[in-house]
């Protein structure tokens, strides 16, 4: 237990030296000093409690949802209408008090048009997500079932939750907290950020890109009047465009949606140098985006984000390869927050802000000078204490949890690792975990001399039993630790990453560092008998 050859302290010493420096320049930086550049800068992100910031509380509308699979239907079940052999010939589809109905114009096509419906009623899960009923022999009415509208609800918000993330992630935000809520509720929390307003307007937008073909026949007298051909919708422009506070009238069905984007970049526009945004297709959307354009050269499409219109240019030409150019009087800043919103995906359903609160730094600055005298208080305590009891072997425990806090760091760090206020409630525990540990080894030793054991040999048996005792015992704080992480969210989980990173260190310390030091100390001075 007790012998260390030289490969063995330099393996100690290097691991402890390297780590516990990986915590110079969180130190330096919160101490108001400036890090080197030219130096690797590993830092301890300070969470939401600590630096300030902004919290959001985003809420999702299940009706929003509703209206979106009606859509889908409707543009589902006039596809396998047409694509049916022989095909089958169907008038105007409702969707109407939430349901989707159509007539049939040959009943004699009734089996087939069940047979061709039937895939679509189950979607691609075993929840059945409609409700098929055939009415007066020819009218198929279609409703949606309630497990089905919660399924497509959870799924929704996964997938929100998932493109809220990657929006934040996108503005080089470090370390957000981005939960879910309940049913139809998502948490966000971004540290370092005292105006929220630009992340409301980031997370506020859908980005649901749309393309579709302007019906030139709908006059603009009749779209004023909200009276447009079957079909059709009204769209208006968007603020800030030159039809600004005009609408026009678009076809309904056969448009493209921006699903099928692999990339948006904000640039310029080679001739007027105007912001714009540059799209990418992936290969399904370039064929559709291709085939819609060589269809209808010389007729204009509405560029159509979260349903307004940016622009309504005229197809020249086919656009070919799958790029192409949103232009809408932006800005640089505005063409590089649609850019994100495009590349982070459509939102699946629109998010509402139900509240928003704002952390000031001052607050944060005050947590951390707090918890900071906390812990150099019980530190300054417990140092004295383990010294004025035990003496050099004291003084090795107190090096050890000093060594001990700034390992710590030193690992969240390297693992970019966010620290809260919780967490701090974390260090204060590990620091008497890791005191504990060296008051079971120093008392054992001590009551192996009362048996009349040899110096060595009493600090060698005082290790080996006391390590079984520590070992057992913060396995069990490793596991509460870990549940905690699992199964908590927020502060809870600040706490359980500090306190199973400080169980850690704090084991490698007491158990592995201070005995190297006292190894070293006996083989050198041979000492008679130890005063502890």
């Amino acid at each position: 237990m007790l012998d260390f050859p030289v490969w063995k302290r330099i393996w100690v010493w290097a691991l402890t030296l390297i780590v516990a420096a990986c915590s110079l320049p969180t130190l330096v930086t919160q101490l108001g000093g400036t890090w080197p550049s030219q130096l690797p800068s590993p830092q301890v992100n300070l969470g939401l409690d600590l630096a300030g910031g902004s919290q959001l509380l985003l809420e999702a509308q299940p009706s929003d949802v509703a209206k979106q699979r009606l859509e889908t239907m409707n543009e589902t079940v006039r596809t396998r209408m047409r694509d049916a052999k022989p095909r089958i010939q169907i008038g105007d589809v409702s969707t109407a008090n939430g349901r989707l109905s159509f007539l049939l114009e040959d009943p004699s096509q009734l089996d087939a048009a069940r047979e061709a419906l039937l895939p679509a009623l189950n979607g691609t899960g075993s929840v059945r997500e409609w409700d098929l009923q055939v009415v007066d022999g020819s009218r198929f009415v279609l409703s949606q079932t309630q497990q089905g509208l919660d399924q497509a609800v959870t799924q929704a918000m996964d997938s929100a939750t998932e493109v809220v993330r990657k929006r934040i992630d996108a503005l080089g935000t470090r370390e957000p907290t981005i939960v879910r809520e309940g049913a139809k509720r998502i948490m966000v929390q971004v540290p370092g950020l005292q105006n929220p307003q630009q992340l409301k307007d980031l997370l506020g937008k859908t980005a649901e890109l749309e393309f579709k073909l302007v019906d030139t026949t709908a006059l603009q007298s009749d779209i004023a009047q909200g009276i447009v051909p079957p079909g059709d919708e009204i769209v208006p422009y968007a603020p800030g465009t030159p039809g600004a506070g005009t609408s026009i009238a678009v076809k309904r069905l056969g448009g493209i949606r921006g699903d099928t984007l692999t990339n948006a970049q904000q640039t310029n526009e080679p001739q007027t140098n105007e912001p714009v945004v540059s799209i990418q297709f992936n290969g399904q959307g370039a064929d559709k985006f291709g085939r819609l354009t060589t269809e209808n050269v010389n007729k204009p499409f509405a560029i159509i984000l979260d349903g307004q219109v940016l622009s309504a240019p005229n197809i020249n030409e086919p656009i070919l390869g799958g790029s192409a150019i949103i232009s809408g009087s932006f800005t640089t800043q505005s063409a590089n927050e649609l850019a994100i919103q495009l590349r982070s995906g459509a939102l699946p359903v629109k998010l509402t802000v139900v509240d928003e609160s704002t952390v000031s730094a001052e607050l944060g600055a005050d947590s951390i000078h707090k918890g900071a005298i906390a812990m150099l208080v019980g530190t300054v305590i417990i140092v004295l204490l383990i010294a004025a009891a035990y003496g050099r072997f004291g003084i090795y425990a107190d090096l050890a949890v000093i060594i001990n806090v700034l390992m710590i760091l030193g690992v969240m760090a390297v693992f970019d690792t966010t620290l809260t206020l919780p967490g701090i409630a974390g260090f204060v525990l590990t620091i008497g975990t890791a005191v504990d540990a060296n008051v079971l080894i120093n008392e054992r030793i001590r009551e192996e001399r009362r048996r009349g054991r040899k110096p060595f040999q009493a600090v060698d048996l005082g290790y080996k039993e006391a390590s079984r005792t520590i070992f057992d015992a913060n396995i069990t704080h490793v596991i509460a630790a870990t549940l905690m992480f699992m199964f908590g969210s927020g502060p809870i989980k600040g706490f359980a990453v500090v306190l199973m990173i400080g169980i850690v260190t704090s084991v490698f310390t007491a158990v592995y560092l201070t005995r190297m030091w006292v190894a070293l100390w006996l083989r050198r001075a041979r000492p008679a008998d130890i005063n502890i």
